[in-house]
């Protein structure tokens, strides 16, 4: 597929709407990528995924709250590329269409990504909340057999047990995960505790494997919408089978860190990924 023609700014080279994707019915799935000014190719790859409960969110609009500490320039000036994954919303296609689409971006970018001045074999995932499952999920069940493998993963408050978020809520919180209308339930077709088997396939912590990527998860200990126990879940099962991960417990922080800086947890994030993908 043709690239667009990109635009250059002071500190960076951006190329919008790459079609990575298209379905009968559905319109095409682009990806945009952030290339920086002047920086050494080919350039590791950060592919961020937004999040939004699967309902919400675009990647050509990031929140206002991330977009405050800007993590995205801070990592061109780290000398990372950055591509935004789109992917299809649970309103508008149920588990696992948004996998495939994420799936559809890593492809691209191993494949094709080489024209950009991009390393394919240097491609980090790093997401949160929503985002932050799909970059469990690409970095578990990603392969080198069909060009989906990631080298590492940075994973922000994620949900990892669908079947669990109920029973490890935190006493604060206003959510019924187990709800009809729960947002999980929304991403599978149906409320979980009804669906167990696709709960199982839509969550990451089914899929850990001793091969998994180095994988670092970050989360508040006082998250009233994903609970903290989804991370130390991973964590642990990650654990169990010999894998590399880093488990990053942020005191007094609610979803999206609220209540505490978020600079500093970037800098670590932007630290971690460049021990993965450049050292």
């Amino acid at each position: 597929m043709a690239i667009p023609e990109p635009w250059r700014l002071t500190d960076r080279i951006l190329y919008r709407d790459i079609v990575v994707a298209e379905y009968a019915g559905f319109r095409p799935l682009t990806l945009d990528v952030a290339v920086p000014q002047g920086g050494s190719a080919p350039a590791p790859v950060l592919l961020f995924i937004h999040g939004g409960a699967w309902l919400h969110g675009s990647p050509k609009q990031p929140a206002d709250w991330l977009m405050a500490a800007d993590p995205f320039t801070a990592a061109l000036r780290a000398g990372f590329a950055v591509a935004f994954a789109q992917y299809r919303l649970s309103g508008e296609a149920r588990f696992p269409a948004q996998l495939d689409d994420v799936r559809s971006a890593v492809r691209w970018l191993r494949r094709a990504g080489g024209a950009l001045g991009l390393d394919g074999n240097r491609i980090g995932v790093w997401g949160e909340s929503a985002g932050g499952h799909l970059a469990s999920m690409i970095a578990l069940t990603g392969t080198d057999d069909d060009d989906s493998h990631v080298q590492a993963a940075v994973c922000w408050y994620a949900p990892s047990n669908l079947a669990h978020m109920q029973r490890q809520a935190h006493p604060l919180a206003e959510i019924d995960h187990d709800a009809p209308d729960a947002p999980e339930s929304l991403l599978i077709g149906g409320a979980v505790p009804q669906h167990p088997d696709l709960a199982r396939t839509a969550s990451p912590v089914t899929y850990v494997s001793p091969q998994a990527p180095p994988m670092m998860l970050v989360h508040g200990d006082r998250d009233l919408i994903v609970p903290v126990g989804q991370s130390q879940e991973l964590a642990a099962a990650l654990r169990a089978v010999g894998a590399d991960v880093e488990l990053l417990v942020i005191p007094d922080a609610d979803h999206c860190f609220v209540g505490v800086p978020l600079s500093p947890i970037v800098d670590t994030t932007l630290a971690y990924l460049s021990r993965q993908l450049t050292d």
